[in-house]
């Protein structure tokens, strides 16, 4: 078998809280004049943690870096209410994953939203059962577009980086896991993570690989 773990984005991935995020990080800058709009939270600031994004709008909007540790703390404070109030289960999910390990998977998900956050919306979404690993940014030194996060699950499982599948959405992670050495399953949406999709991208990694072999000089 190649493929011996799946390792999962969150945001995006396996939970739909793109938007939970931007909304949660706006109700804090808002109350310094400083919103920022819904096409900067995609393109700019997408799969980043929120320090880094708090460090962002410093350089390029002059945010007063002395308001990042209590604008960060707010943030993650309106970021659990929404959780808490939107956050459930998605059958397809939980299929996929069952069945996964069902198969003999390591399941870890890896994700740049800090440890209670990841833990609270697994917990919510009844996947944390699942769940072998998670990692989340106060795991790491540097989070994604860094592979550190991606390194350190393939560390923990004792295996290669080509045994291993990522499943991410947005290109800060793309990067990580390409950085990784891991194969790449890149979904649009949540909707897209389903068990039939992640086992055709392993049958696709499985015949690249024969084929590799298959074109190896013969002595």
């Amino acid at each position: 078998m190649t493929i011996k773990a799946i390792l999962f984005d969150m945001d995006g991935v396996l939970i739909d809280a793109k938007d939970w995020h931007y909304e949660a990080l706006n109700r804090a800058l808002e109350l310094f004049g400083m919103p920022i709009s819904r096409l900067d939270h995609l393109t700019s600031f997408d799969g980043l943690p929120t320090r880094r994004k708090l460090e962002l709008l410093s350089l390029d909007r002059g945010l007063p870096r002395e308001l990042h540790e209590f604008i960060n703390e707010l943030k993650q404070k309106y970021t659990m209410e929404i959780v808490h109030t939107r956050c459930s289960p998605r059958f397809v999910h939980e299929y996929a994953l069952a069945k996964l390990k069902a198969r003999g998977y390591r399941l870890a998900v890896c994700s740049n939203s800090i440890r209670l956050t990841v833990r609270t919306m697994m917990e919510k979404a009844a996947l944390a059962k699942y769940l072998d690993l998670m990692v989340s940014n106060e795991d790491v030194t540097h989070g994604k577009p860094d592979p550190e996060m991606y390194l350190r699950a393939i560390e923990t499982f004792n295996i290669r980086p080509e045994e291993c599948l990522v499943v991410e959405d947005n290109e800060n992670g793309i990067r990580a896991a390409k950085a990784a050495g891991a194969h790449l399953l890149v979904v649009q949406s949540v909707d897209d993570v389903t068990f039939d999709s992640i086992t055709d991208r392993i049958a696709e990694v499985e015949i690249e690989k024969q084929k590799a072999i298959s074109e190896e000089p013969r002595a």
